[in-house]
């Protein structure tokens, strides 16, 4: 367990058929930091096996298997489970496709236990590797972010490379039953700041690796687009209910 004060952080990282992409995201992650789990969330393709042999030979890796695929947020909530149990106070996020610059993993950690109430935001900068359909298409859910959260300061809605305090993250997805797939990380980051978590932004820069790579994504556009509009809507009917709260902490 690694934390100063009254912080213990651990990286988190949710994995759904990644391929084998994800040992060496796993690699990358253990080089910048000590304790990280991967919760396998009913991967069919072989690589719960393959991170279980190497967390066999690696005290700092553990692995949390589900028996079937139940979604992002579902996962993440199941590690968040298990990290609260095990006295963690604070979990960085990361995706297991290699898209996530490990490399930044000690600077968000440092930010997190400098500020132990706060969310810490990755803000992605895109290459030439970003889908430009994917760029465009998440300023609309950024717009809507900002609006529901009183332009609080959220510099990506969908970045999931995060860290956010567990309790208040955990005791969230424990008393409603949204948050559980792809539709995770803008609800997250919309319901934390409305329970006053300030978040701080930083610069992370993101790859989008070619299937030659080894990229895998499980991104659909209609699908996925089509939850985070459902999402949007229930958000906006939380943010009317709240508005005058949320002006009252603007104007002080």
């Amino acid at each position: 367990m690694t934390g100063t004060g009254h912080t213990a952080q651990l990286v988190l990282i949710p994995s759904y058929n990644p391929g084998p992409k994800v040992y060496e995201t796993v690699a990358d992650a253990r080089h910048y930091w000590p304790q990280v789990w991967v919760v396998v969330d009913g991967s069919t393709d072989g690589t719960a096996r393959g991170l279980a042999e190497l967390a066999r030979g690696d005290a700092g890796l553990k692995v949390l298997v589900l028996g079937r695929n139940q979604g992002k947020g579902s996962a993440v909530r199941h590690g968040l489970e298990a990290a609260e149990a095990a006295g963690f106070t604070h979990v960085l996020t990361m995706d297991s496709d290699g898209q996530h610059p490990a490399h930044c993993i000690p600077a968000f950690m440092a930010a997190a236990r400098a500020n132990p109430g706060c969310m810490i935001l990755g803000k992605p900068l895109f290459d030439s590797s970003a889908p430009r359909l994917r760029v465009r298409g998440r300023r609309v859910s950024n717009a809507w972010v900002n609006l529901e959260t009183l332009w609080m300061g959220i510099g990506d809605s969908l970045f999931g490379f995060r860290v956010y305090p567990v309790a208040p993250l955990l005791a969230l997805m424990r008393r409603q039953r949204w948050m559980r797939r792809f539709d995770f990380d803008p609800e997250a980051v919309v319901r934390l700041a409305w329970l006053g978590l300030r978040p701080i932004n930083i610069d992370a820069p993101v790859s989008y690796p070619s299937a030659e790579e080894g990229g895998v994504s499980h991104f659909r556009y209609w699908r996925d687009n089509a939850l985070l509009t459902w999402m949007h809507g229930r958000l906006f009917l939380g943010f009317l209910w709240r508005l005058p709260l949320l002006l009252w902490r603007r104007l002080r």
